[in-house]
């Protein structure tokens, strides 16, 4: 193997393998698919908004708790609140006159944990 400009490791030879290919080729999903995961994993890019995520995988929370708990103003929460629900990460309901916040479903949670988990085995 050669490295590239000093960076990653590259094959020294032009060659592929076909099946190997061929086997990864039969169960690429559709580019849509792709754009989708690609636009969630971007709307987690955030530091605001993993904090929330964060919060919400806690338990659920109203637009006040989170500004409070953020140290931001609710304007602000409800902006990046509208993004994650947009992608729909974060879910809502109304309780009378308070409208609080959760994750979507349990596959976000379950993201967000071996997201966390991957970042804290590697420090």
């Amino acid at each position: 193997m050669a490295r590239r400009g000093g960076g990653e490791p590259v094959c020294k030879v032009d060659f592929f393998d076909p099946k190997r290919v061929a086997s990864v080729r039969r169960r690429l999903k559709p580019d849509e698919t792709l754009l989708s995961l690609a636009e969630t994993f971007k709307a987690l890019g955030d530091l605001t908004r993993i904090k929330i995520v964060f919060a919400l995988a806690q338990q659920e929370l109203c637009v006040c708790d989170l500004a409070n708990l953020l140290g931001t103003t609710k304007s602000a929460v409800s902006h990046q609140l509208r993004v994650l629900r947009n992608m729909r990460l974060v879910r809502y309901r109304k309780d009378g006159k308070m409208v609080y916040y959760s994750l979507d479903d349990d596959h976000i949670k379950r993201l967000f944990d071996e997201g966390l988990r991957h970042v804290e085995e590697m420090g």
